[in-house]
């Protein structure tokens, strides 16, 4: 990538290298019509989402060493629209797991909710009420 001082945020080698073709296919599917290809290094795209991301910062306050607050807007929403975002994220998300000898998808998935809440228009017969909740809810019956 490029030779700037790394933010705490960037994409290493590793990293860069396992979702450089996600963005070179992407890329491949949408030429710019001015046949541009681009001032900026896709890998500098990506580190400036991160440091975005992760710093919370607004756009106009990117650092200067990192590509200029438009592209990076640019790609973050033409990645969201197209989903491009979740599949670097999933990829991303793969790695970390294999890395820890666990598998790349997660086989469950736990949900704690203090109280759930029915739509409007089930039962109320169909529901219990908590009593140490106070509030309107599935409750396991007596039996069960």
């Amino acid at each position: 990538m490029s030779e700037r001082q790394p933010y705490k945020s960037d994409l290493s080698d590793e990293r860069w290298a396992l979702i450089e073709p996600v963005v070179a296919s992407w890329k491949a599917r949408h030429p710019s019509v001015s046949g541009h290809q681009g001032a900026y290094e896709m890998g500098e795209i990506v580190n400036a989402l991160l440091y975005q991301s992760r710093t919370g910062c607004q756009w106009d306050y990117l650092p200067h060493d990192l590509p200029p607050a438009g592209a990076v807007k640019y790609y973050f929403y033409k990645w969201r629209d197209d989903g491009i975002d979740q599949t670097i994220h999933d990829v991303l998300r793969w790695q970390v797991r294999e890395s820890r000898g666990r598998k790349a998808d997660p086989s469950l998935v736990v949900l704690d909710t203090q109280s759930l809440h029915a739509a409007v228009g089930v039962p109320a017969d169909t529901t219990g009420r908590g009593a140490a909740k106070k509030s309107s809810g599935p409750q396991a019956r007596p039996g069960s």
